[in-house]
């Protein structure tokens, strides 16, 4: 069982710092989604800052998603970037 996001911060090149419940941050790069289907909308730098903890994982208010178990593997050891 992979670890849940308790939080999670907007950074201003796409990417997601994320908190998660065993005390690691980690880095989620949201780019390489950008072009794919209902994760198109995220490209405005403005509704993506609105993403949320959700069940785990982390959602946007238009149900665009990615599961705790997608976020903790494909995320890299926290590096300082600027929040969006």
């Amino acid at each position: 069982m992979s670890p849940k996001v308790i939080q999670v911060e907007p950074l201003s090149d796409f990417t997601l710092r994320l908190f998660f419940d065993n005390g690691e941050v980690k880095c989620f790069d949201v780019s390489p989604y950008l072009e794919k289907g209902i994760f198109v909308e995220l490209k405005n730098i403005q509704y993506f800052k609105q993403v949320k903890p959700f069940f785990g994982g982390v959602q946007w208010l238009h149900e665009q998603d990615f599961s705790a178990h997608t976020l903790y593997l494909e995320s890299q050891t926290n590096t300082d970037q600027e929040v969006a």
